[in-house]
């Protein structure tokens, strides 16, 4: 079985208490998780199975460790890795930037030869944009704890079922 690596930033600890959830999900995996402000390339590289887990701050913004770390992220070698997201966000607060900064991070590594997995449909949220839409799905999985939280437990669960 794979070693899945989880990278995310938080600054409030939303994203992080969200991977901490993520986490028991893969209870049969072996997981090991990263913040990214004290994560380095080598982590990175050990890894078969990545998620990189972001909010999005201002309007619009990588949460601040992701914008330092994701040129680190850029300078692996991914064309034999699986790569998944997370965003979370406030969809009614910020509907034209809803978990832009999963998208910034995808934009990156778009053409690394990755193989991106854990894509999600937008149809049970509400929002006008974001730069984490590619082809009419979000590029991962969102989560908005400020108006959906209900939501949450169950994304989770069926988004990371069939994942790795």
């Amino acid at each position: 079985m794979s070693k899945i690596g989880v990278f995310y930033g938080s600054t409030t600890g939303d994203t992080e208490e969200l991977v901490m959830s993520l986490a028991a999900e893969f209870k049969d995996y072996d997981i090991d998780i990263y913040n990214v402000n004290s994560a380095a390339k080598e982590d990175l590289e050990s890894y078969d199975n990545l998620i990189f887990a972001s909010s999005t701050w201002g309007f619009g913004e990588l949460q601040d460790d992701w914008a330092d770390f994701v040129d680190v992220v850029k300078e692996v070698d991914l064309s034999s890795k699986k790569v998944a997201f997370i965003g979370t966000g406030d969809q009614d607060m910020y509907p034209d930037t809803f978990i832009d900064a999963i998208g910034i991070i995808y934009e990156a590594v778009k053409d690394s030869g990755a193989e991106f997995v854990g894509q999600y449909p937008v149809e049970s949220y509400d929002f006008n944009d974001s730069r984490a839409v590619v082809d009419g799905k979000l590029i991962g999985l969102a989560i908005d704890n400020t108006n959906q939280e209900e939501l949450t437990a169950e994304r989770l669960s069926e988004w990371s079922s069939d994942l790795f």
